[in-house]
């Protein structure tokens, strides 16, 4: 079969969910922090996780057949562990998943998650083709690979290509940890957020940053001047795990953070979200530890619980403090709102569905979770209903 002939340059207006796009030598790099936010931040963990494209998407309107993006994927590989998966790139037709698939070639990394090291080795541009497309005038969507960075080198089509609009669609702004990032789930389209958001019709802006959702200012400031009509921010496991504040420092973080999100979104609808179950952090203090059994990994907490009198954090602890702020700013911010983790996943369904890793849903749970986030928030009497 012959290779397509039309290639379109890959712009801003044909890419949805991130927040800036980086020239490189290759192509573009799709970031999910804007430049200067980046510049604030000196975590690799951060670093790295912002630049995988989570939530991100190519959308335009085609009547192509075949469609071929050229990428450079990095792959990540844990040492002491077997290889990941490659990413997958998820295909949506007029709102249908239509097809799924794997880039060859691509960067590696490595990481060794004892000592914190890493180290890169190039690799090939590989190619993503999509065929068999009907000859019709439609929407196409390419959700990139959640946990891969990958630079976006050539998108080629055998009929032209235009920008599609949103349809009116609202735009989801969220924030969380790995768990709303999708540190785990099968593909784009399955984690959490892409799930609601594909119930509830809207558009996403996945800031689900893998172990770094710590309230930092410079993404409180993103979240800011990001145009969204419905944000909510998912806080609690990243800061137990990485026993990075105490409970007189995390309050005023939290209100600090609301602050901020409120100087550009006045009114705009902001819900509150804490954890959902996470049995080692339920009442033990971070910081998290990592271990390999069986050549898999596997989260333990090592922190004392004697130490929360002393305003050391758990996640029991952090659901309360949570639901107190949100309480305690209601009267003046009507649009604020609290949703407690537990309802998304609680001790049930751990007995059902238990965490592979002590820390992270399986790609069922990752589903579950968005089913009940998008009947709870998105809902009739949820927060981001719909107007009548």
């Amino acid at each position: 079969m012959a290779s397509p002939h039309l290639t379109t340059p890959i712009t801003p207006d044909l890419l949805r969910g991130a927040l800036d796009l980086e020239q490189t030598a290759d192509g573009v790099l799709p970031h999910r922090l804007p430049a200067w936010a980046r510049a604030q931040n000196i975590d690799p963990q951060l670093m790295t996780a912002e630049a995988m494209p989570s939530g991100v998407r190519l959308v335009f309107r085609t009547r192509a057949t075949t469609v071929e993006l050229d990428v450079l994927p990095m792959k990540m590989v844990y040492r002491g562990t077997g290889p990941r998966p490659d990413g997958r790139y998820d295909l949506v037709v007029d709102g249908r998943l239509a097809g799924q698939a794997t880039a060859g070639g691509g960067k590696v990394l490595t990481i060794d998650l004892a000592t914190g090291t890493s180290g890169i080795e190039p690799g090939p541009v590989g190619t993503v083709r999509f065929t068999d497309l009907p000859a019709t005038d439609k929407e196409v969507v390419i959700w990139l690979p959640q946990r891969e960075i990958t630079e976006l080198v050539a998108l080629r089509t055998d009929a032209p290509v235009e920008p599609a609009d949103t349809g009116g669609r609202r735009v989801w702004l969220h924030h969380g940890s790995s768990i709303s990032h999708g540190s785990d789930a099968e593909s784009p389209t399955g984690t959490w957020p892409a799930v609601a958001a594909t119930l509830a019709g809207v558009e996403l802006v996945n800031l689900g940053f893998s172990g770094s959702a710590l309230l930092d200012p410079f993404t409180a400031r993103a979240m800011r001047d990001t145009p969204a009509d419905l944000i909510s921010v998912k806080i609690g496991i990243n800061v137990v795990n990485s026993d990075l504040m105490r409970l007189r420092a995390f309050g005023p973080a939290v209100h600090g953070f609301l602050d901020t999100i409120r100087e550009g979104h006045p009114r705009t609808p902001l819900l509150v979200v804490s954890s959902i179950l996470c049995p080692i952090q339920e009442d033990t203090p971070g910081p998290g530890a990592v271990e390999f059994v069986d050549g898999r990994v596997r989260f333990r907490a090592t922190g004392d619980p004697a130490d929360v009198a002393s305003g050391r954090l758990t996640l029991r602890v952090i659901r309360a403090e949570l639901a107190r702020i949100v309480a305690s700013r209601a009267d003046a911010d009507p649009n604020l709102h609290y949703l407690d983790g537990l309802e998304l996943y609680g001790e049930a369904d751990y007995a059902e569905l238990p965490l592979p890793d002590e820390l992270h849903p399986d790609p069922a749970t990752d589903r579950r979770i968005g089913e009940r986030f998008a009947a709870l928030a998105f809902g009739p009497k949820g927060p981001f209903a719909a107007a009548e």
